[in-house]
């Protein structure tokens, strides 16, 4: 484990593109942050509770956190923590134009309907243990393609991350004890189908021939936030993507995802991220050179 900050810096900008950093305190992360970087806790011993937008999950260590670029997270840790916070920008390594190579995009990160953390055994906290030791002796040496080695472990490591929680997921599918109730599969398909027009709990309600508060339960039992939050994540998904690749004016994107007013749809998305969606389109296409755009 790193004794320091460990860093490799974007030579276009000096901004920080990559770095792994020692978890120094319990306290560390104990109050809400919120970062430009993709971030992964990587806890090797601890406990707590993980708060992420609106949920709140029970984490065990050894495990991994995900948290996704502007998202608000905190963690309270109930014992002692011990591990590393790894962060890359999107610059350096972009989870969406890798997709298809990676596969992490909606499982480990802007998973709307999952934990956002994934449990290890004693044989998994070794290999990624053993991953981010190479990450560290990479960042101390400066050989060539310095950069490509880095970005291809970090591509190792998202890779096993995300065929770890896949399994995690098809398993917890299948036991009784577990597995989501039928009905919020359902759910998460209308979700997906509809998020751009209907935003109130009670048209889904009713879709499914539920009251709104019994499905509103069920909502906030297995996916840790109410019904509404959970619709507004998943607009608020949409609209970050189109904000970062493509050049359709926030007036186009807003009514694309069901809002007439311009200036709410504004004001909802800054609550969220911390930035008006303007903000947020120049800051991110800025940092990435204009190649968020190339999508």
């Amino acid at each position: 484990m790193p004794a320091a900050a460990l860093r490799l810096f974007d030579p276009r900008r000096g901004d920080v593109a990559f770095q792994l950093e020692p978890i120094r305190s319990d306290a560390q992360f104990a109050r809400p942050q919120r970062f430009n970087y993709f971030t992964v806790l990587c806890v090797q011993a601890g406990q707590g509770t993980v708060h992420a937008d609106h949920t709140e999950h029970r984490f065990y260590g050894p495990a991994l956190l995900f948290f996704n670029p502007y998202q608000t997270f905190a963690v309270t840790a109930e014992t002692p923590l011990r591990g590393v916070r790894l962060q890359f920008h999107a610059n350096f390594f972009c989870i969406e134009t890798h997709h298809e190579a990676v596969g992490c995009n909606g499982v480990l990160f802007n998973d709307l309907y999952g934990q956002p953390w994934l449990r290890l055994s004693a044989a998994a906290a070794v290999e990624f243990g053993d991953l981010v030791a190479q990450m560290e002796r990479e960042f101390r040496g400066s050989g060539l393609a310095h950069g490509e080695v880095l970005v291809s472990l970090l591509k190792l490591f998202l890779i096993k991350a995300t065929r770890l929680k896949v399994e995690q997921q098809q398993l917890a599918a299948q036991a009784p004890a577990t597995a989501r109730p039928p009905v919020l599969e359902a759910l998460t398909q209308l979700l997906e189908q509809h998020f751009r027009t209907k935003h109130a709990p009670a048209e889904y309600a009713t879709a499914l021939h539920m009251t709104p508060k019994a499905l509103g339960k069920l909502v906030k039992l297995h996916f840790g936030r109410t019904l509404t939050e959970l619709i507004r994540e998943r607009w608020l998904k949409h609209a970050k993507w189109q904000l970062l690749h493509t050049q359709r004016s926030v007036k186009e994107i807003a009514w694309e995802v069901g809002f007439e007013d311009e200036l709410y749809f504004s004001r909802l998305f800054k609550r969220a991220t911390g930035c008006s969606p303007t903000g947020f389109r120049e800051f991110e296409t800025e940092i990435r050179q204009g190649s968020n755009l190339s999508m």
